[in-house]
């Protein structure tokens, strides 16, 4: 694709390039799950990959798929997202990691990690012995 018109515009043309800046993620946290909501407009689940790495690592990836360029065809604008994308997340310990769960609706993944239990410290008297 015409690399000119990509850079036209400064601001668009650094974030089609670089695929942390395109790729805009939220990450809340619930007494529950930590949960992330990635925006992918235009890309289907089979377009993206979400994985969990060293058991602490939440991995999310993915590729837009540009239009096949034709000869005669001349673009006056390019602005929509093209590439490879993967952003990484290093999780806390209180995860399950083993529970994750994923899911798209309107071009938005949706990555629920939930969180283990805290476990209260407990309190117990202890009773002294006479010797």
């Amino acid at each position: 694709m015409c690399s000119l018109l990509r850079c036209s515009d400064p601001i668009v043309g650094m974030m089609n390039m670089c695929p942390v800046l395109s790729t805009p993620i939220d990450w809340k946290e619930t007494p529950q799950a930590h949960c992330f909501f990635v925006d992918l407009p235009g890309l289907s689940k089979e377009d993206v990959k979400v994985e969990v790495d060293n058991g602490r690592v939440l991995k999310i990836s993915g590729k837009w798929r540009a239009e096949e360029e034709e000869l005669d065809v001349k673009w006056h604008r390019v602005e929509r997202k093209r590439g490879d994308f993967c952003r990484n997340f290093r999780l806390p310990q209180n995860i399950k990691a083993d529970q994750l769960k994923a899911s798209m609706e309107n071009g938005v993944l949706i990555v629920t990690v939930p969180k283990q239990e805290v476990k209260k410290p407990f309190s117990k008297g202890i009773q002294i012995e006479e010797k």
